[in-house]
């Protein structure tokens, strides 16, 4: 049977691949005739996926928790390979930039229009029976989640507001130690009695803190606000651009954390007090943007903006006032 053309073409560019890496085509050749057939099971090892929900408690609706929470995580992880790749890429221009945002906030409007999963996809007497069986761990211990921060901003944006301002905005990387001490993320677990560091936080900092100082070094130059900066004024006036870092600061420092608040309110939240969270964080302090007032982009903001920082979602999600 004589071979098509198009095949004798394609056997000779993968010759000259394996030649000059020292390789023998026919050896490689051999290797795809006896390997079987790719499978889909296989291919996204579908069964180890499947073995990784190992609840704590024989209640049903741990199951849920867990695995929406592993979800979570893959789709940080999508969000982390986006950063990778505006780090490394070359001759970065508005286009690539705006490609890659809108990417990162695609993965979290799939995670925030997913999250009534949480919100009401639960019993919550079984909810509130589970979760003292997870102590201290709690999805503030999410390690990806504070990565997504330092590669979306300026570092001193992360800095708790109100010591924000003693810290100079032409920081060095020494500076970033001394910075995140104050990180805004270490007031939302401590303990709400005597505000000492949770068990949750001290766990969380063993684990990650090095590694995100780290991170915030290697980022200092490469975080979104620092490439959006590294581009020629007029491509900073690109509209898509700019919308899509507002929607990138709605959807991280609003939505998530407020959907999120949204299923405190439902599960944690009693009359006249309040349940504390896992690990005893600080929930109603942490969550709501209106305490916080972590905004990646204030420059791309106006006062108004900025006063009225997600009190509309509060309102009219949370809340059911217009």
């Amino acid at each position: 049977m004589d071979l098509k053309p198009e095949i004798i073409e394609r056997i000779k560019l993968l010759d000259a691949k394996y030649q000059s890496m020292g390789q023998d085509l026919t050896s490689y050749l051999d290797g795809l005739l006896y390997a079987d057939y790719l499978t889909y099971w296989d291919y996204i090892h579908l069964d180890t996926l499947l073995s990784l929900q190992n609840p704590k408690t024989n209640i049903p609706d741990e199951h849920i928790f867990i695995m929406y929470h592993q979800i979570t995580e893959l789709y940080f992880k999508l969000c982390m390979h986006e950063y990778q790749q505006l780090a490394l890429k070359e001759n970065l221009d508005a286009k690539f930039l705006t490609s890659r945002i809108s990417r990162i906030n695609r993965y979290f409007e799939a995670l925030i229009t997913s999250f009534d999963v949480m919100v009401d996809g639960m019993d919550p007497q079984q909810f509130l029976k589970f979760r003292m069986s997870l102590l201290p761990a709690s999805g503030f211990q999410s390690g990806q989640y504070r990565m997504i921060e330092i590669c979306s901003a300026n570092f001193k944006q992360l800095v708790a507001k109100d010591v924000r301002d003693k810290f100079s905005d032409d920081f060095n990387e020494d500076d970033i130690e001394k910075m995140y001490e104050h990180i805004y993320w270490k007031a939302g677990a401590t303990e709400l009695a005597t505000g000492k560091k949770t068990l949750t936080l001290i766990q969380f900092e063993e684990k990650y803190q090095t590694q995100l100082v780290q991170l915030a070094k290697k980022f200092k130059d490469k975080n979104l606000w620092s490439l959006y900066k590294s581009l020629s004024k007029e491509e900073q006036q690109n509209e898509p651009l700019i919308l899509a870092l507002r929607q990138m600061d709605v959807n991280v420092n609003i939505n998530w954390p407020l959907s999120h608040y949204k299923s405190a309110v439902r599960y944690l939240q009693k009359d006249p007090e309040d349940i504390a969270a896992t690990g005893g964080t600080n929930w109603q302090k942490y969550l709501p943007p209106r305490f916080q007032k972590r905004i990646f982009y204030p420059e791309l903001w106006n006062d108004e903006e900025k006063e009225e920082w997600g009190k509309a979602w509060v309102k009219s999600v949370v809340f059911n006032h217009k």
